[in-house]
């Protein structure tokens, strides 16, 4: 099996056959609501009850180890990082409690807003680029993370700091976002 590698997902379009999808959680099971059960609950019901019938589709393996060592080994292996939730987490949708962690391993890059898409909420998601020399480069939009009150807030610190101009030198699809650089 090959290691994971998140960028090839985000970009890959033509090599579908080496994607493997890999489940960690259940939340709703035979119409029932489990997301008040424990994530190891709801781990077990999952194992139990659910027959992938594509090799390609995978229960993801949980380790119990100290943050220490999963990093360590994540960084042996020249993984970009390590996915982390207490095993008697309860789901909670759209809040950050806390109960879960990601930690990102890679070779970092200073990354800076340099625009945003509005949305219902303010902020639909940030434009993120960085600089090579005195340019501003375009990486990506970013819409993880953001729960309508994070967006709320995103969008009131941004907003004042709105210019005519678009900062980057290479943004693709200018038009969808003009007027709304950062």
């Amino acid at each position: 099996m090959d290691r994971p590698d998140f960028n090839f997902l985000q970009h890959s379009r033509t090599q579908v056959k080496r994607v493997c999808y890999f489940v960690f959680d259940l939340l709703v099971y035979d119409n029932h609501d489990l997301t008040k059960l424990p994530l190891v609950e709801r781990r077990e019901i999952l194992k139990s009850k659910i027959q992938f019938q594509s090799p390609r589709v995978r229960i993801a393996e949980y380790f119990e180890a100290s943050a220490d060592a999963m990093l360590q080994s994540a960084r042996e292996q020249g993984m970009e990082g390590v996915v982390a939730k207490r095993r008697s987490s309860k789901y909670e949708p759209g809040k950050r409690s806390g109960a879960w962690a990601k930690f990102r391993l890679n070779s970092g890059q200073e990354l800076v807003i340099g625009g945003y898409v509005p949305g219902a909420h303010g902020v639909d998601s940030v434009i993120i680029g960085f600089y090579r020399r005195s340019e501003l480069v375009y990486v990506a939009r970013v819409r993880n993370g953001f729960v309508p009150e994070t967006r709320r807030q995103v969008f009131a610190r941004l907003r004042p700091l709105v210019a005519p101009d678009c900062p980057f030198v290479n943004l693709p699809e200018k038009e969808k976002v003009a007027g709304e650089q950062v």
